[in-house]
């Protein structure tokens, strides 16, 4: 059980939607936070900065913006409620390329009644990107609100959608 002593360490990630904050504790990556959108955060006065222990986190999510990781292998440490950390973890088995909407989200933690509160779940997850809460659509297709806002969640899924379908220079379908 982690608690408010926990020592957490930080760093940033230079990407192409902008300037990630990143946060991790002994168990693993915590949090990350977008520079634009309604989810921005400074470190918390007790944050550590230290480069090196957030090393795990930025390879992958190097590779990730770079088109060579779809799946991410690293130790999570989400901090929510049982609910919010059973919608988070489910985010992480939605393919990568694909979106679903979140009532399909509600179904697959069975519970097809808490689509709005699997929506408020999906609002406060503090790893986007690592756990994809942005290949969660409405029911209608259309892109609804994410923390980083909704042109960076048009990047990220126009990069999936680039990567799967092998057009790597943005130059439309051939």
């Amino acid at each position: 059980m982690s608690t408010a002593h926990d020592t957490v360490w930080y760093d940033y990630l230079s990407t192409p939607i902008g300037k990630l904050l990143l946060a991790a504790d002994t168990q693993g990556l915590r949090e990350v936070w977008f520079e634009t959108g309604r989810h921005q955060r400074e470190p918390a006065s007790t944050w550590q900065r230290q480069a090196t222990r957030l090393d795990f986190a930025r390879k992958q999510l190097d590779e990730y913006f770079a088109g060579e990781r779809q799946d991410f292998d690293l130790p999570l440490h989400p901090l929510g409620t049982p609910f919010q950390v059973q919608v988070w973890h489910t985010l992480a088995r939605i393919p990568y390329g694909t979106t679903i909407s979140y009532a399909e989200l509600a179904r697959r933690i069975g519970q097809p009644l808490a689509v709005r509160a699997v929506g408020a779940a999906n609002g406060r997850n503090p790893l986007p990107i690592v756990l994809p809460c942005h290949r969660v659509i409405g029911s209608d297709g259309s892109l609804t609100g994410f923390g980083g806002g909704l042109p960076t969640k048009r990047f990220l899924l126009g990069l999936e959608d680039r990567i799967v379908h092998g057009d790597l220079f943005g130059q439309g379908a051939t």
